[in-house]
């Protein structure tokens, strides 16, 4: 079986092997901003950090070649980090372990981090090796693309000198983007009593296991299962037949990840036990039925100890009725772009923090019609203030608008046709990407998001096609010096 750092193209490989050992979770890059730095003042070349921890890397053009367009390149340095239940992984810590199956690299139990990882060996391939051709280049790293997009968020006005950039942060061999969704969070914050656990109570842990979960952008039109509503769902069914007390409740982690795991605590009086085992085999044959793809999907049952205190019932019964009216999913298509989602929102995640007796409940929204966006949100708060939760709005971020007559997306084309024979798609997406907050700082930038082939980010499992590496590789070697 092959190692990684023996597949073509060997230097870029090489430096994604090294960036798999570095740990740089979302909000935590510390180790991978010192590595890069570092790399940059190596080479003697201009290395400039910002504020929040961007980085910008400035390479002179390949001596006879300074005529050509100067060009930033530009990902991210951070990556989502998901992993199974039962899996023992710090990834504060531990290296990512990869396998090689076939024509693809994964990651067993773990997110890979190819999202943006393979985008960010790229450039360290090309400020590495003299030998690559190109005008001037600039190579920017942000911060924090997955959690809010800290990075471009706070990226200053005037430190990028170039007016044409590529995002390495594509997931498609051959479709390359050229416009995108902006999005927005919504956060409601649930305050409950602790009451005593009194009478005869029956207390039982569910859990909602092996879904297929995704990115809630690129997935969320494939209508895959969200762990909180199937949960929420079976509780709030069995709330409708006998009182659900319920103790404790988790799913979910991430607002731009569907989320594929969620459990409780909860209880009812001690002759309904029969009834809950009852039900909840009858709910998933339902579930089964209406989710045919989720192979793995499973709920578990198993009777807990008696709790001392259970969240008082007038806050149980808003919660699970706000979860069930609130929105998942597409909400509207596009009317311009056939195919390509226009809105959604996603229930991200449910979290207790028991120090201040408070449940938060996190979604986010997207759309490329900046009024849908705030229409949606609006309608996603709204469900939650009438059951009483205090709701917050994040500050969001925009869409990017497609400039059908793009001078890179030009040269793309032609650069794909000339090594490949074929011809690219150039599409927008729904998922969110850096380039609409940059394009706010730098109105003038003429901007492209390519890629490799890219399955599951945002997931344990992730996997990115090798052939395809190779592919954007050529490609993005080949678009550097296509004006020569």
């Amino acid at each position: 079986m092959k190692e990684m750092t023996e597949l073509e193209p060997r230097i870029v490989w090489q430096y994604f092997n090294e960036i798999c050992k570095i740990p740089h979770p979302s909000g935590k890059e510390e180790q991978i901003i010192n590595y890069i730095v570092n790399f940059g003042k190596s080479l003697g070349l201009e290395t400039i950090t910002d504020e929040v921890g961007n980085i910008l890397i400035r390479k002179a053009a390949t001596p006879g070649l300074e005529h050509l367009t100067p060009v930033v390149l530009q990902s991210h340095m951070d990556m989502v980090c998901e992993k199974n239940n039962g899996t023992v992984h710090d990834f504060s810590k531990d290296p990512i372990k990869s396998v090689v199956e076939g024509d693809w690299l994964k990651a067993n139990d773990t997110t890979l981090g190819a999202d943006d990882g393979i985008g960010v060996a790229a450039q360290l391939a090309i400020l590495a090796d003299d030998k690559i051709q190109h005008g001037p280049i600039e190579c920017l790293f942000t911060v924090e693309e997955e959690t809010g997009l800290t990075g471009a968020l706070n990226l200053k006005a005037g430190i990028i000198k170039a007016r044409r950039l590529i995002n390495l942060d594509s997931e498609e061999d051959a479709v390359y983007c050229i416009g995108c969704a902006g999005g927005i969070g919504t956060i409601a914050t649930f305050n409950y009593k602790k009451v005593s656990a009194k009478g005869n109570l029956f207390f039982f842990e569910v859990k909602v296991k092996g879904l297929l979960g995704g990115h809630s952008g690129e997935d969320i039109e494939k209508e895959r299962g969200n762990s909180i509503k199937i949960l929420n769902r079976f509780l709030w069914t069995l709330n409708q037949k006998t009182p659900v007390y319920l103790q404790s409740i988790d799913g979910g982690n991430l607002h731009n990840a569907i989320p594929r795991e969620a459990s409780a605590i909860a209880a009812v009086e001690f002759p309904q036990k029969e009834q809950v085992r009852v039900l909840l085999n009858l709910f998933i044959s339902e579930i089964e039925k209406e989710l045919p793809s989720e192979k793995d999907f499973c709920m578990e049952l198993q009777s807990c100890d008696k709790a001392e205190t259970i969240i008082d019932k007038e806050t149980t019964d808003k919660l699970l009725n706000a979860l069930y009216a609130c929105p998942h999913g597409v909400i509207g298509m596009s009317r311009d772009i056939p195919g390509l989602v226009e809105t959604s929102t996603n229930l991200a995640s449910i979290k207790m923090k028991a120090d201040d007796n408070t449940i938060i409940v996190g979604t986010s929204q997207r759309s490329s019609v900046e009024s849908k966006k705030h229409d949606i949100k609006n309608q996603v708060g709204s469900v939650f203030a009438l059951a009483g939760a205090d709701v917050k709005y994040g500050d969001g971020y925009p869409g990017w608008k497609p400039n059908m007559n793009s001078k890179v997306k030009e040269l793309v084309d032609q650069s794909y046709r000339k090594l490949f024979k074929g011809s690219p798609r150039f599409e927008a997406i729904h998922a969110g990407l850096e380039c609409g907050l940059i394009l706010e700082k730098y109105p003038d930038m003429d901007m492209i998001s390519v890629g490799p082939t890219i399955i599951g980010n945002h997931a344990p499992g992730e996997k990115i096609q090798i052939s395809t590496v190779q592919k954007f590789w050529d490609l993005l070697l080949d678009v550097l010096v296509a004006e020569k």
